[in-house]
């Protein structure tokens, strides 16, 4: 009989895997018909929510087929960790194989995808990407998936770092026979990335037994999990390599799935005059901003005509600064969706939209000449403006009246031209620590989809506390601060916000008022003021910490502590959220507004606020029984002066 069933394991930086045994040990649960069960219940209680069918027939049916592999093959030792958790990332590896290299002694890991395909063909002579016939959509091509996979976990492992060579990748598809995938080797095979059918299961013993010996594989595993997780690449930081020079990001899953659509596209485009519409959804951290750099990087070295608009100045701005600091042309890349009102048809090859639910009804304002206030609308106008338009968005972070950038409006859109469109959605997140579990504690928490505030099970992804006071929240992320964080304080925009500098001034106003504790807003316009950076800036420049940002200067960054206060403007009365349309201070609410869009637009507000931190996010209310349920939702351990974190 094996032991016990060993519970699931989370492991420091959000490592986290369902079950982690001997071949031998794991083949014994399967043998008694115990494994899925085990697999079933830790999921649960590890992601909060049951898995899917198609989860566990892969359980039951690919599984057995990996570890009936090893026994045969010899290695009963050998540690298999099960639905292994990519660091930082809501990823996960079916399988990695720990053990001891047959030549050099040292540690050997095998990252295995398993599936359970019969039959696969490529995506329209791309073989990047390929069709199941079960599949509505194209899906990455597994050679290249497990290949990914292997790059990012050496990319984000610390342990790997002293030994790259011990990582390889193989994707096992038991159930096929080589006619009918053989469409599938038209992508070069590496050590990272390989394909082995159920027909050559020889070779797939022998490519086993060649990365993996007859040893225990118990103390290889525990060097790979006690590996140190390096933080996470900022998309600030690497935006003038990725652009300038060359691929800094490794793209995984979908997002290499979406990167892959629009260079098919621009291909398609180029040989036979083609025009079609790309768009990729995805909540946030899922990726669209680093697919989009990923394609502009591409496209810039290729000499492909492309631009990057934003409704963001903040993020505009910011990508002009920081991706071309050094080199002008690359800031011209940069531009806004009110760009293109006269832009010639066609006269792009790509057109980058990001954050495109920032999209507006119109490009037209106040200052607009009268002969471009056509009235035509500004989804229309990008579309027009290139072969290949890619809208890239996250329908929850609308937060201004006017904003209308859906994927059923890109779509109408496109219909109306007549034109294809493909929808691409990011399933990932890699923002929250990769924590898929606290970005649906946050959209239930508000209830955006539905769904009803429920309490926090912390998963070892995402540090979620509560404070009891603005001075509170801001000690803690300055001792985070202290030990090499970032952090930003971002809030509702409860408060009025002084937009005239003052001659003679000595210090910011100090308009965010709590009590006794009083804070300025980051700084109003494109200058730096008395040491603070310019407000499109307040979220990248590390000046930015101890001024209180809002939705429009945080939308589409990230940092690693995220310091959130909620204003009057949403409190918590006995059993729902109620929006006190009154509390509000943000100038872009008229009159004309309605309530019930304000509802809506606030709640979105605090959705983003809410999803910006990498490692931990510390929320206060204003209000004392919001405070009183959030405290009650949240792990009582987990307000900010806990003893663990004194």
């Amino acid at each position: 009989m094996p032991p016990p069933a060993r519970v699931f394991f989370v492991l420091p930086g959000g490592i986290a895997l369902l079950f982690r045994e001997s071949a031998a040990s794991v083949a014994a649960r399967i043998l008694e018909g115990s494994l899925a069960l085990h697999l079933t219940e830790n999921f649960r209680h590890l992601h909060g929510h049951s898995a899917g069918q198609s989860e566990i027939r892969s359980w039951e049916r690919s599984l057995p087929a990996l570890v009936n592999a090893l026994v045969e093959a010899g290695l009963d030792d050998v540690e298999v960790l099960i639905e292994y958790s990519l660091p930082l990332t809501s990823k996960r590896a079916d399988a990695v194989l720990a053990g001891v290299h047959p030549a050099t002694g040292e540690p050997s890991y095998v990252v295995v995808e398993l599936k359970q395909w019969s039959a696969a063909y490529p995506e329209e002579d791309e073989p990047l990407l390929c069709r199941i016939d079960a599949y509505p959509a194209a899906v990455l091509n597994p050679i290249e998936q497990v290949r990914g996979y292997c790059e990012y976990l050496l990319s984000f492992n610390g342990a790997l770092e002293r030994m790259p060579k011990s990582v390889a990748g193989v994707a096992f598809l038991h159930n096929a026979v080589e006619s009918r995938i053989a469409g599938l080797r038209g992508v070069e095979e590496d050590q990272h990335g390989r394909l082995y059918t159920g027909e050559q299961r020889g070779a797939f013993l022998d490519f086993l037994r060649s990365r993996l010996a007859a040893k225990p594989g118990a103390e290889a595993a525990d060097v790979l999990l006690d590996g140190k997780i390096r933080p996470s690449k900022q998309l600030m930081a690497l935006a003038a390599a990725e652009i300038r020079d060359r691929e800094q990001f490794v793209l995984i899953a979908e997002q290499r799935v979406a990167y892959e659509k629009v260079m098919s596209a621009v291909r398609k485009a180029k040989q036979s005059n083609h025009k079609q519409v790309v768009v990729v959804t995805g909540g946030p951290g899922s990726g669209k901003s680093v697919v989009a750099l990923s394609l502009l990087g591409e496209l810039y070295r290729r000499g492909v005509t492309a631009l990057h608009a934003t409704g963001s100045a903040s993020f505009t701005k910011t990508m002009r600064k920081v991706a071309g600091a050094r080199k002008p042309d690359v800031q011209k890349l940069f531009m806004y969706f009110n760009s293109f009102m006269d832009a010639e048809p066609n006269d792009l090859d790509v057109l980058i939209c990001d954050e495109a639910h920032r999209l507006r009804k119109t490009s037209a304002n106040r200052y607009t000449k009268a002969e471009l206030r056509t009235g035509r609308p500004q989804v229309a106008e990008l579309i027009d403006a290139a072969r290949v338009p890619v809208f890239l968005l996250d329908q929850h972070q609308v937060v201004r009246p006017g904003e209308m950038g859906t994927k059923a409006e890109i779509q109408r859109a496109a219909a109306a031209q007549g034109l294809e469109c493909t929808v691409v959605a990011l399933g990932g997140q890699f923002r929250c620590g990769g924590s898929d579990a606290y970005e649906k504690w946050v959209v239930d928490l508000l209830g955006l989809e539905g769904g009803s505030p429920g309490p926090w099970e912390p998963d070892g992804k995402l540090d979620l506390r509560t404070a009891e006071s603005p001075q509170e929240l801001e000690d803690f992320l300055v001792a985070r601060r202290a030990e090499g964080y970032g952090a930003r304080m971002s809030a509702g925009y409860c408060w009025k916000w002084t937009t005239k500098v003052t001659p003679g001034m000595t210090e910011l106003p100090a308009d965010v008022v709590i009590g006794e504790w009083a804070r300025p807003w980051n700084v109003y316009g494109d200058r730096s003021l008395l040491g603070a950076p310019p407000a499109p800036l307040w979220a990248t420049d590390p000046d930015g910490f101890g001024q209180v940002g809002c939705v429009y200067t945080a939308q589409g960054f990230e940092y690693d502590w995220s310091g959130v206060i909620i204003g009057p403007d949403l409190v918590w009365r006995t059993d729902h959220w109620v929006v006190d349309r009154s509390a509000s201070k943000d100038p872009i609410f008229t009159k004309a507004t309605p309530d019930s869009d304000i509802g809506r637009l606030i709640r979105n507000t605090y959705k983003v606020l809410l999803t910006r931190g990498m490692v931990g996010t510390v929320i206060y209310s204003t209000d004392p029984e919001t405070r009183d349920k959030l405290r009650s939702l949240v792990h009582p351990t987990s307000r900010v002066e806990a003893p663990a974190l004194a």
